[in-house]
């Protein structure tokens, strides 16, 4: 009897330990313990993700920590799931803090943006993926990794899909590297809008309505983004739908865009593959093509000091995007039909520092680009000088020379 009690007890342990690792992933136990683990983590701790499916029903999130890392098994064994979220909005939500590493694991589908860090000084992302699963669809959420209002920035092996703006998003920060990460099946792939020093290189952009874009717009607190260098990435066939909702700015964005630069100054744009984006493999524009109205008094609403050079070019003959959400494309249909221009700027300028000199420090300089083919929309004058002849576009500015983080 003494041996069959023993082997009884046995047979409890065994099934309760089995039970305990159910419990690892039960939705409102497990989020409990790995939040308690994020309020409770001190500098210098790893907070380990187990490995399997994470249920999480409710946003996580850290709040004033410094110097801890956030880390799971790699991007195919720890996945948080956030698809059945009840509270909250992001997935992970990070404010007020100092150098936090997120490393090695999936967050997907969670009703807002999947992590949105703000007020963060030295913030990594290191290979993660940020995804919406199943059919991209306007109510995602807007962003997959979101940083705002930070500095030192770094987004390195990263993968987002099915954001309904955009799937890497840097805004109001400075010190920013985005590199080595792949984006696709979202509104915009990368996008850099109203930030400083930012390099944007060795990136797989590809199937997204627009491959990168780098934006100033008004009514921001940080004003005048600058000093952005875009290089060194594969931008590829972005001819997925916009699927944004209406009254988003990439609502604007005409699928098919590969680059597009609105209302910023001093970017260099160099050594990129941009190939097969149907509206315009590269697109420089003010806020005014747009025909929305101002109020912001200090908004600076064109594109100033831009250089594009040394890129290589390829489009095959196909129609640019057809929707009257983005206008843009039937005038160049009308015009070109299936053979747009690679490079398209829209001809608004701001006449008090127009200079036709070649060493205007402000001008939009095109040069070095193989395949490339140009045109000027000539919006200011209502589309009615529209020119592929180069002319004082065909010019040098300096290279942007700036060190980042890391």
């Amino acid at each position: 009897m003494k041996l069959y009690s023993q082997i009884f007890i046995f047979l409890l342990m065994f099934i309760f330990a089995g039970c305990d690792e159910d419990v690892s992933t039960d939705t409102v136990d497990y989020y409990d313990d790995l939040q308690t683990k994020l309020i409770l983590a001190s500098s210098g701790e790893t907070v380990m993700l187990p490995k399997g499916f994470i249920a999480l029903n409710r946003s996580l999130w850290i709040d004033g920590l410094s110097n801890v890392t956030v880390q799971g098994h790699g991007i195919d064994q720890t996945i948080l799931s956030f698809k059945d979220q009840i509270e909250g909005s992001e997935g992970l939500k990070i404010i007020n803090s100092k150098n936090i590493i997120l490393k090695d694991f999936t967050i997907e589908d969670s009703k807002g943006d999947l992590i949105k860090v703000e007020n963060t000084s030295g913030i990594d992302f290191v290979n993660l993926k940020a995804q919406w699963t199943g059919k991209p669809k306007k109510t995602n959420g807007a962003y997959g990794l979101y940083p705002v209002n930070c500095e030192n920035v770094l987004i390195d092996r990263c993968i987002a899909i099915g954001a309904s703006d955009a799937g890497i998003y840097v805004g109001q920060s400075k010190m920013i590297t985005v590199r080595n990460s792949e984006a696709y099946y979202n509104v915009a792939g990368i996008e850099i809008e109203n930030s400083y020093y930012a390099d944007v290189y060795n990136n797989y952009s590809h199937d997204n309505a627009g491959g990168i874009l780098v934006f100033d717009l008004p009514d921001l607190v940080v004003k005048s983004g600058k000093s952005v260098r875009v290089y060194d990435n594969v931008v590829v066939d972005n001819n997925f739908k916009n699927f944004a909702p209406s009254g988003n700015v990439v609502a604007s964005v005409p699928s098919g865009t590969g680059i597009m630069v609105l209302a910023t100054s001093d970017v260099e744009i160099y050594q990129n593959k941009i190939y097969n984006n149907k509206t315009a493999n590269t697109c420089i524009v003010s806020y005014h093509i747009l025909e929305e109205p101002i109020t912001d008094k200090e908004y600076y609403p064109y594109p100033t000091s831009i250089y594009i050079h040394d890129n290589i070019y390829k489009r095959k003959r196909m129609l640019p995007s057809l929707s009257f959400k983005q206008p843009i494309g039937f005038l160049l249909a009308m015009n070109y039909f299936n053979d747009v221009p690679d490079i398209v700027i829209d001809g608004i300028i701001d006449n008090k520092i127009e200079d036709k000199s070649s060493n205007n420090p402000h001008q939009i300089c095109i040069e070095n680009n193989s395949g490339a083919s140009f045109l000027n929309l000539d919006a200011a004058n209502d589309f009615e000088n529209m020119t592929t002849d180069l002319g004082h576009y065909n010019c040098s500015l300096p290279v942007i020379n700036h060190t980042v983080y890391p």
